[in-house]
């Protein structure tokens, strides 16, 4: 027998004892991750810990001073300046992620350390104490006195031809960016034991201090007002080149290169589209200075992304680090078993639950693979599933979670932020959504089970029901944050409130939060918000790009000219627009995007904002399962041992009934919790409130829609394989049930009563033909 004969049939074994999950809370290490021991591990904890409590304290208010009297001049007051709290969040993101995070992956085999290099890169720590010495020159100058006041503000007249312009390029913007990039180069090439901190990365920690404290002290003065003008200081230019510099590496080394890539194009759009045609282009072009003196603001790089990720989704990251230190991931999971794993192909419908509980307090697609996958990829290839369905089935589950309230992976906040709508307002439009996709998804799983004749999990494989009900005391976190937030509560707050409480509750089971896991939790969140950042700082170049140049505006009055034609027709392209800007990134960053380029045209359309953001939200959701880069799909291959694409195919295939959700919800607003008619003159639609009997009208229809398409998809209609004329008519009346009136909605009942006729009385077989006589 062979080692992948032995392999297959122990993956087919069925496992001795009830299936408990462990380890599911734990933080998983990624294979650029360094492996700090001793002195040096204690440092970077230490660090990750203050990073993540300063915002904590900062989102609270809390600060030395105001609760002891006593005045520490080092440490920040609070509330914080916007801007200034958004760089502090932003460098120093960058410099613990740096110190964290190798330029490159670390192998089986301990690499030979490269020594030379990395003291001829040490080096390249002179220039950036010199522009850190620089910068505090600037500080004492400003604080001087000396220089003339405008409006209140202190001026920086860093023209060309003063001494000031003269000092930020010779001594701050040159050395910045000697160090800079000289250290992003050597981090390529210097290789360090997995234990070892390297220069290029102590450089670049290094480096974006300066760029934090020198764009502080600048912003603070009156040149704040003429950033994105051709009169903005040099410097300003300097520091934000590093700054995005530094966020591209950090991507790079944190989520891939394809976030890093778009945002390299939309760069490179920046100073080529006055040669450009046709809606690209711009009238006049944009030099350097302009740009790069434009886009650290809040309009760019901290601009709505990054407000979002400095205030709700670090504070979910530390609130989901306080319930990973509980072992609640461990307790979903296990209560998904109980619950769900007796149906048949058991796994596979613990992979939904679980995967829809664990995505209410996990921020990624891929993250959420990584934590359930592990524990049901492999069991349902026990039950029979093939390695790719397996992981399929994993991936499109965990894609849902991203869908999911009151979380949602961080999208619901983004969505707050750009569309002014409240936090809570958004977070009851998902419920349907959430459901439809879940259900779809479950209708798939289950009639590919059945197709495959597939057995549930025994009792003695299974955690006792009784014994998780006993527990379901750990749900508490979870709903104190959802009354606290429909209670009025500040999203803060509430966020703050749920996070004590998981510390609490965690007193009633064997893993008590003392100070000691407090600390940690607070050290885990740190490391944990390291990748969200940067995605959200690089997403933000990519906003700025389009606010700069205009681009998004023109896409919209694109997307009118094609609605002209039909109207169908323009979502149709905006789904393709989202799903393309969202292969290979994150969510946040793929929402991030295809909302300030699609979304708008959307809403020029006359479609609700609410509506056009949660389209644009959905489909940068599913672009996680969507070949040919689907990062879900990705994640759980590594995990099953099947290929990636044909994983991320069969992923595509699961999820393709929630494709269509977003149809629904544009032609049925009751699924967003909004009732809406169309008025006749214009495009405008003027929205209602909605009645309970709309709702569930409309909910039901959805759900029968949604099964019709999985059973047309799957093959498998009223317990029996449909042949295929009955599954091209379960498809027409699925899509009939798409726009939620009364007569397409009749029309599909009816055809779907009459294949459900055909296939209880003819019950034609699964492969058979329609004779065709004549043809010769």
């Amino acid at each position: 027998m062979t080692a992948t004969d032995e392999r297959d049939r122990a993956d087919t074994e069925a496992p001795e004892g009830p299936v408990l999950a462990e380890g599911v809370d734990e933080d998983p290490i990624e294979s650029n991750r360094r492996l700090f021991e001793g002195p040096a591990y204690i440092t970077v904890a230490m660090l990750a810990t203050v990073y993540a409590a300063f915002h904590m304290a900062a989102l609270n208010g809390l600060s030395i001073r105001n609760m002891t009297g006593i005045d520490i001049g080092f440490l920040p007051q609070f509330p914080m300046e916007t801007w200034n709290f958004r760089i502090v969040h932003i460098s120093g993101a960058l410099a613990l992620g740096f110190i964290l995070f190798a330029a490159r992956t670390f192998s089986g085999e301990d690499a030979k350390e490269s020594r030379a290099l990395s003291l001829g890169t040490l080096l390249l720590a002179i220039p950036a104490i010199v522009a850190l010495v620089t910068c505090f020159g600037f500080i004492s100058q400003i604080n001087s006195g000396e220089l003339p006041q405008m409006g209140g503000l202190t001026t920086w007249a860093a023209f060309p031809g003063t001494e000031i312009y003269a000092t930020e390029v010779r001594w701050f913007g040159i050395p910045l960016l000697i160090a800079t990039f000289g250290a992003i180069v050597a981090g390529w090439f210097e290789a360090r034991d997995r234990n070892h901190f390297a220069a290029a990365d102590i450089v670049l920690a290094l480096c974006a201090i300066v760029v934090a404290v020198y764009l502080i002290t600048v912003y603070g003065t009156a040149a704040r007002n003429s950033v994105g003008t051709p009169f903005v200081p040099i410097g300003i230019a300097f520091a934000a080149t590093a700054g995005a510099a530094m966020i591209l590496e950090l991507t790079r080394r944190v989520a891939g290169l394809a976030l890093v890539i778009i945002t390299a194009v939309f760069l490179v759009y920046t100073f080529t589209a006055h040669l450009l045609p046709g809606i690209l282009a711009v009238q006049t072009p944009y030099n350097w200075q302009r740009f790069f003196g434009f886009v650290y603001t809040d309009a760019g790089i901290l601009g709505p992304t990054t407000a979002v990720s400095s205030t709700y989704i670090i504070l979910f990251i530390i609130f989901a680090a306080f319930l990973q230190a509980s072992k609640v991931g461990d307790y979903f999971v296990n209560f998904a078993f109980a619950a769900a794993g007796r149906a048949r192909g058991g796994p596979a419908k613990v992979a939904i639950f679980a995967s829809g509980l664990m995505g209410m307090i996990n921020g990624t697609s891929a993250g959420n693979v990584v934590a359930t996958g592990s524990l049901t990829i492999p069991l349902m290839k026990k039950v029979g599933y093939h390695k790719k369905t397996a992981g399929a089935v994993e991936a499109a589950a965990s894609t849902g979670g991203q869908i999911m309230p009151p979380i949602m992976g961080a999208g619901a906040f983004i969505m707050a932020e750009i569309t002014g709508i409240p936090y809570t307002e958004i977070a009851v439009a998902a419920i349907i959504p959430a459901i439809l996709y879940f259900a779809s998804i479950y209708f798939m799983v289950d009639f590919e089970a059945a197709k495959l004749g597939m057995r549930g999990m025994r009792d003695d494989e299974l955690p006792k029901f009784r014994d998780m009900a006993k527990r379901v005391y750990l749900f508490v976190p979870i709903v104190i944050l959802i009354a606290a937030l429909f209670m009025g509560y500040s999203v803060i707050r509430a966020g703050t409130l749920a996070t004590i409480s998981a510390a609490v509750v965690s007193w009633l089971t064997p893993h008590r939060m003392g100070i000691r896991s407090i600390l940690k939790a607070f050290e885990l969140a740190g490391v944990m918000s390291i990748q969200i950042i940067a995605v959200c700082a690089c997403a933000g170049i990519i906003v700025g790009v389009i606010s700069l140049t205009g681009v998004g505006a023109r896409f919209s009055a694109l997307l009118l000219d094609v609605a002209d034609a039909s109207q169908l027709l323009a979502l149709f392209f905006a789904m393709c627009i989202a799903i393309l800007l969202g292969m290979g990134m994150p969510t946040t960053a793929a929402y991030a995007v295809a909302a300030s380029v699609v979304a708008p045209g959307l809403v020029n359309l006359g479609i609700p904002q609410l509506t056009a953001h949660f389209f644009v939200f959905y489909f940068a959701v599913v672009s996680a399962i969507t070949p040919p880069v689907a990062l879900a799909s990705y994640a759980a291959a590594g995990i099953s041992g099947a290929n990636a694409m044909e994983t991320s195919v069969d992923s595509f295939r699961i999820g393709l009934a929630a494709f269509i959700v977003p149809f629904m919800f544009f032609y049925n607003g009751n699924l967003l919790m909004q009732g809406a008619e169309v008025v006749e003159q214009g495009r405008e639609l003027v929205h209602t409130a909605p009645h309970w009997y709309n709702l569930v009208r409309a909910g039901v229809t959805a759900l029968f829609g949604v099964f019709l398409l999985s059973s047309g998809i799957q093959g498998w209609f009223m317990g029996g394989r449909a042949v295929w004329y009955l599954r091209v008519a379960l498809l027409i009346a699925a899509l009939c049930m798409i726009e939620g009136g009364w007569m397409t909605d009749l029309a599909g009942v009816v055809i779907a009563a009459v294949a459900w006729i055909i296939q209880r009385t003819i019950r034609p077989t699964a492969n058979a033909t329609i004779p065709v006589r004549g043809a010769d």
